[in-house]
């Protein structure tokens, strides 16, 4: 499950060191070359919104497949056109594909043992946070070596190999009640009404993915100026640092099974603070950007785990809209610190970032000092 994650959530990052290859090929411009990040992006909050609760309804053996088959037959399309407008939606369809690893997750906290739920999502979550540290230097290297086209094709043969084995090796499940997909739809959201805890740990996820693409968004800008100068391939070797996010999450599993929620949750939120302040004041210096991304990265991920290890203990029938309903919340988090961070940076430089995502942090650290889960 950890690989499967892992290999599909790729695809979101697969086109990100591409993108000058991609507009030459294609002969756009710089603008619609970014369009297809975003287009992504929407069919990644569409599949989330739409795809994922159909993991309460529909056997999610037979779901996973299918996701990962549509992914393959995207890549597929996308290393075969030729025109950009084709490609512009076959993006679109490979974003929304990409959500087979958020029916995965919810699949693995059932299938574990309720005392070592915590451990298991910290182990399937390692495979998508390796999915995304290795995605781009993994697609630049490919591309370099044999044009960007290969990276598709090679994405869709792993994807439908993967669909096999997963065909193989997931277990059934027994049959659900049937419950109609508006309603299915319209009742992830309306979770967020009738379970005060998921509505806490959405707003905490909320915030980390907006303190996250706080940093991301902007960082190459700073990095790329006085007085660093890195090139592009530098600049994506930062992401690396990385590494720590997984270290932090298998921590916070284990804590999250020892009843220790709060106090993961706590130090998560300080260590998201503090690296917005190490990023402030080591702004000119390699090792403090270093060290910041390093902090950073373990608080969000320690947070993001221990989120999930709590809001699939709350409604065991319904993991599936309730992963959809905290990662919907967690996208437009995101969106928002993306948005923010890059006005604030125009305006204010490295600072303004900073401050956003000092008071991000904040927003983080306060309610984790006030919030208690409540009592089983």
């Amino acid at each position: 499950m950890a690989m499967a994650i892992g290999l599909i959530v790729a695809n979101l990052y697969y086109l990100q060191p591409l993108l000058h290859q991609v507009k030459g090929d294609f002969r756009i411009s710089t603008a619609n070359a970014s369009l297809l990040l975003t287009l992504t992006q929407i069919g990644y909050a569409a599949g989330l919104a739409f795809v994922v609760p159909l993991g309460d309804l529909v056997p999610r053996r037979r779901l996973v497949v299918a996701i990962f088959l549509v992914a393959a037959l995207m890549m597929v399309g996308g290393a075969l056109l030729t025109t950009f407008v084709p490609f512009a939606v076959v993006t679109l369809v490979i974003g929304l594909a990409s959500v087979g690893g958020q029916v995965i997750i919810p699949f693995a906290a059932d299938l574990a043992e309720p005392a070592q739920r915590g451990r298991v999502i910290a182990r399937v979550m390692t495979g998508l946070l390796l999915g995304i540290l290795l995605s781009r230097t993994v697609s630049g290297l490919v591309a370099q070596v044999a044009g960007w086209r290969t990276v598709y094709w090679a994405a869709a043969v792993l994807l439908a190999l993967m669909a096999f084995v997963l065909h193989r090796v997931l277990p059934d499940e027994p049959a659900r009640s049937h419950v109609r997909y508006t309603k299915l739809v319209a009742g992830s959201f309306s979770l967020l009404a009738t379970l005060p805890e998921l509505r806490r740990r959405a707003w905490l996820g909320a915030l980390i993915f907006a303190a996250f693409n706080a940093l991301w968004t902007t960082l190459s800008f700073h990095l790329s100026a006085a007085p660093f100068h890195y090139s592009n391939g530098v600049i994506g070797l930062f992401g690396l640092f990385g590494v720590a996010g997984v270290v932090a999450a298998n921590l916070a599993g284990h804590h999250a099974d020892k009843q220790r929620s709060h106090v993961a949750t706590i130090v998560a939120a300080l260590l998201i603070t503090v690296s917005f302040v190490i990023l402030a004041v080591g702004r000119h210096s390699f090792w403090a950007i270093a060290a910041g991304i390093i902090v950073l990265d373990a608080g969000m991920q320690g947070m993001q785990i221990t989120n999930q290890s709590i809001i699939y203990s709350l409604l065991p029938e319904a993991r599936s809209r309730i992963n959809s309903v905290y990662m919907v919340c967690g996208f437009t988090g995101a969106s928002v610190g993306s948005f923010a961070s890059g006005q604030l940076y125009a305006a204010y430089g490295w600072t303004g970032d900073c401050w956003l995502g000092g008071a991000l942090g904040l927003g983080l650290l306060v309610p984790a000092l006030l919030w208690r889960r409540p009592a089983p």
